[in-house]
This record gives C-alpha cells, structure tokens and sequence, in this order.
C-alpha cells in the first residue's frame, strides 16, 4: 500500500524489509480560550468594589419602593384580596423564571450587560407600577419587575463572589447589608413623599432616576465577564450546591415569616394595638442591616462555619423567645435576636457557593437564588397553614427547628 507512492513518503522499513506505515502526525489546534476569559485580565479594585455595593443599593431600593404603592393599587383597581394576591404572584413568577437561567446568561454576556439591563428594567416598570390603569397592565409591569429584580439579584452576587475572592478578604456581608440599606430607604423616601402630599409617580420618580443614574454611572466597574469557563445557560443543583440551597430555603423563609407574621403574632396573640404591630419587623430590620453592615469583620474573626453553627442556633433562639413568652416585649425582642443571628448567614452561604467545585460558580449563584427565594414565596404560606392546624406560636417554633438543622450543617455547608 505504501509502494504505490513514489516518494514511499508517511512509511518505513521493518526488520524483514517490509515496508510499514508510520504513525500520522496528530495535528496541533491552538487552545481554545473563553470570550469571557479573555476578557479577565485584571482583578477587580476599588471600582468594581464600589459598583458592587452600588448594584445591591439599588435592587434593595427599587424592591421596596414598591411596598407603599401596594395599597394604592388595590384601591385604585378596585381589587379584593384574591385579586391582589393573584397580582402580586407575578412578580413572583417574574423573578423565578428569570433567576435559573441568569447564571447561565451573564457568562455569555458578563455582569455589566446583564446588571444594567435587568436593572434599567427594574427602574422602568416602577413608574408604570405606580399609575396603571388596568389590571392587565399592572400584572405586565409586575412580571418585567420581577424579571429584573431577579436577574439583577442574581448577576450581583455572582460579581460579589468575583470581587470577593480577588479581595481575599470577606466582603459579602456588607454588599448585602447595602441591599438593607436600599430596603429601608427605598420604602422610607416613597412613604414619607406620599404622606407629604406627592402623588404616586412623583414619589417613585425620586428613588428610581437617582438609582437608574447611579448604576449607569458606575457601570465601567460591572465585570464584562462571570465565568471564566463555557457554561450551559441552566443546570440544576447538585453536590454542595444543593445543601446550600436548601439552608438558603430555610433562611429566606425564616426571613419572609418575620416579615408576614411578626405583626400578626403581636397583634392577634400578644394583644397589641394594629398600628404599633410593625414594631416587630421594624427592630428586626435594624439588627440585621446593623449585623450585616458589620459582618465582614464578624465573618474574619470567627470564620464561616462559627458564623452558621451560631447563627443558626441565635436565630432559633430568637423564634423561640418570640412564640413562647407571652409578654409582647420579649416577642419583640426575639425578632430582634433572629436579626442578628441571621443576619450574615446568607451572605455566608452565597461565599461558599463562590468557593465550591461542584458546579461552575456563576450557575451555583443561580440555583441558590433561586432555591431561596422559593423559600420567601413558599415560606409564608406553609406556617400559614402550620399555624391553621395548630397555633402561630407552634407554627414559629418549626422554623426554629428548621434553624437548627442549618447550624448542624454548618460544617458541610462551608467546607473547602
């Protein structure tokens, strides 16, 4: 076979003389690397830093703008409690399908892209949310809200756990304790302008445009990348990921019944007067921005796995206090204690899925976004029908149950 060319070129003689085929030469393609990757060639500083805490802001402010217009809505549209309930699933609904697949789609086109459109989104459904006439259009501006504020949500954290890990440092605890901040202001400026007489639309106008200008000011420290590796735009949770995942389950559902049932508890259990019932969430509030603000130094000086055994146990403690003594001062400041010792336990967790090798680290970001703000929208309604068959107080006493199982994971949950 080889005689038949005649330079007997790719052959060579064997020890009788026979000719033999030589191996083929295997061709040397050129290593493939990411356009992401590329495009990681410096560590983020001081600007990216900044432009982290300034995306957490500005999700916390436009997710609470919203709270005051609630009420104005159901007024002007009419709507009875279902309805309103049916409307508010949007947002919900908004979030979860745009939280599994935001990991994904910011390795393609990096934290910038997806941080300023999601997060422009956010700001531009707000106004149509304050003033929509019908329904219809309101249920269409939840649902773009809730895709922004999701996708945002997610693609922060993952630019957190990027800035993090260049820092060397912790660092989550106090981007999320600016995601507080927002919570507070955002609430804080539309109430107080509404109670001054400022329509609706004006009142919102005040948080979003200083947001939305805020953001597109310091876009140049978004990260134009998320992942230094081809990733597939969804993947469900697997290895430690799940674990986490579930512990943030537990966690944003521990968050989500303080702020439904907090008041209820003090109000319907405890006696005390309806316009003073928010006083629960309120002191709640405080403890955990003030823990979270902070936490970076907590988390440096007792390590992540202290923060979620301690944590864990203070927040049980904390809803213990809270449902069993009957004095509504101790319900309070059992709210308070769960404030604290929640408050860095999430930004915790989300370092660890930064840190884990079980998935890539953009796509693990979304699954645990994702599995916890499942736990905010099922959470509510689950001790809701814990509490209808037996009490509250019972129903508070299985959420602490729920802690405690977070901090006898803590050990697996933040192993390297």
């Amino acid at each position: 076979m080889c005689s038949g060319r005649p330079d007997n070129a790719g052959c060579r003689q064997g020890d009788r003389g026979k000719p033999t085929l030589r191996p083929p030469r295997r061709r040397r393609y050129p290593a493939y690397v990411p356009r992401a990757a590329k495009q990681a060639r410096e560590l983020p500083g001081l600007l990216e830093r900044i432009a982290t805490r300034v995306a957490f802001l500005l999700v916390g402010l436009a997710a609470s703008a919203w709270a005051p217009l609630v009420p104005l809505a159901r007024a002007r549209l009419g709507l009875d409690d279902g309805g309103l309930g049916a409307l508010l699933l949007c947002m919900g609904l908004g979030s979860v399908v745009a939280m599994p697949f935001s990991g994904g789609l910011a390795a393609r086109f990096g934290c910038r892209k997806m941080i300023l459109g999601s997060g422009l989104l956010s700001c531009a459904s707000l106004p149509v949310m304050a003033i929509a006439p019908t329904a219809a259009v309101l249920a269409c501006a939840l649902f773009l809200f809730g895709v922004g504020i999701g996708c945002t949500d997610v693609v922060m954290n993952i630019q957190a756990v990027i800035v993090e890990r260049a820092s060397g440092r912790p660092m989550m605890s106090g981007f999320h304790g600016l995601y507080s901040v927002g919570g507070i202001g955002g609430a804080g400026v539309v109430t107080g302008l509404m109670a001054w007489g400022v329509p609706p639309l004006p009142a919102v106008l005040a948080v979003v445009l200083p947001a939305g200008l805020l953001l597109v000011g310091f876009a140049k420290g978004l990260l134009p990348y998320a992942s230094d590796e081809e990733t597939p735009v969804f993947a469900f949770p697997k290895g430690r990921v799940l674990l986490i995942g579930m512990l943030c389950f537990i966690l944003f559902l521990a968050e989500g019944s303080v702020l439904d049932w907090s008041g209820v508890l003090l109000n319907s259990v405890r006696g005390l007067a309806e316009r003073h019932a928010g006083i629960a969430y309120v002191t709640f509030s405080i403890t955990m921005t003030v823990g979270r603000l902070s936490g970076d130094a907590v988390v440096r000086a007792l390590q992540p796995r202290r923060i979620l055994l301690v944590g864990g146990l203070c927040a049980a403690a904390g809803f213990v206090l809270a449902a069993t003594v009957p004095a509504w001062q101790a319900t309070v400041l059992g709210f308070a204690i769960v404030g604290v010792g929640a408050a860095n336990v999430v930004p915790v967790l989300f370092s660890a899925a930064g840190r884990q090798t079980s998935m890539p680290s953009n796509l693990a970001v979304a699954a645990v976004t994702t599995m916890g703000y499942a736990g905010i929208l099922a959470g509510p309604p689950l001790i809701g029908f814990v509490a209808r068959a037996s009490s509250l107080p019972v129903a508070l006493v299985t959420v602490a149950a729920m802690l405690v199982a977070v901090a006898l994971n803590s050990r697996r949950a933040t192993a390297a």
